[in-house]
C-alpha cells in the first residue's frame, strides 16, 4: 500500500538520495533542496511504501503573466520514483494527489518539461502551453489548465523559480 503524503523535515534525505537515484545524478535533487531553501516548495510530496520513501513531486510558483494579467500557476518538477519501483503508477498517484491540492488552492495553471506521451494521461499538452513565452518552450513545453474556467491567453510568458536557472 502506497501513502502520498506531505513532506516532512525528516524525509529531506532520503528524498535527496531517491531524486539522485531516479536521475543518476544530482542536478534535480540540489534543484529540490535549491527550491526548499528559497521558500519556493509550494508543494512537496512523497510516496511512503512500508516506511521507505518511494516517490516524490515538487511543484514551485510560477512567475506566470498572460495578456498582461497574472496568472495563478505552478511549475511540476522533478517527479522521481525509485527505478526499481517505476511503472506501478506511483508517479500517477503523486501527479494526481499534487494536481488535486493545486486546484484546491485556486492554482489555475500548472506548466512542466516533460516527454509529452506520459504526461498527456493527467492532460497536459503543449498546445496549452504554446501561447507562452519561456527559455524552455518547445515540443516538450507542456500545460494543464486545472481551472476548466480559464481560458489561454493570446500571448504571455512563464517563467520559472529562481533555482532552475542555477540548474544551467
Amino acid at each position: 500500500m502506497t501513502n502520498i503524503r506531505a513532506e516532512a523535515g525528516q524525509d529531506q534525505p532520503a528524498i535527496r538520495a531517491l531524486v539522485s537515484t531516479a536521475f543518476g545524478g544530482d542536478d534535480e535533487a540540489r534543484l529540490v533542496d535549491a527550491l526548499r531553501e528559497q521558500g519556493d516548495l509550494l508543494l512537496s510530496l512523497v510516496a511512503e511504501q512500508n516506511g521507505q520513501i518511494v516517490g516524490h513531486v515538487a511543484f514551485s510558483p510560477m512567475a506566470a503573466i498572460g495578456d498582461g494579467k497574472a496568472i495563478d500557476a505552478a511549475g511540476l518538477a522533478p517527479l522521481a520514483v525509485a527505478p526499481a519501483m517505476q511503472n506501478q503508477g506511483i508517479g500517477g498517484a503523486l501527479v494526481r494527489e499534487g494536481l488535486d491540492q493545486l486546484r484546491s488552492q485556486g492554482v489555475r495553471l500548472v506548466f512542466l518539461l516533460g516527454e509529452p506521451d506520459y504526461y498527456a494521461r493527467f492532460g497536459f499538452s503543449a498546445a496549452d502551453a504554446a501561447p507562452f513565452t519561456s527559455p524552455y518552450a518547445g515540443s516538450h513545453f507542456l500545460a494543464l489548465r486545472l481551472d476548466p474556467s480559464f481560458s489561454l491567453p493570446q500571448s504571455g510568458r512563464a517563467d520559472y523559480a529562481p533555482a532552475f536557472a542555477d540548474l544551467g
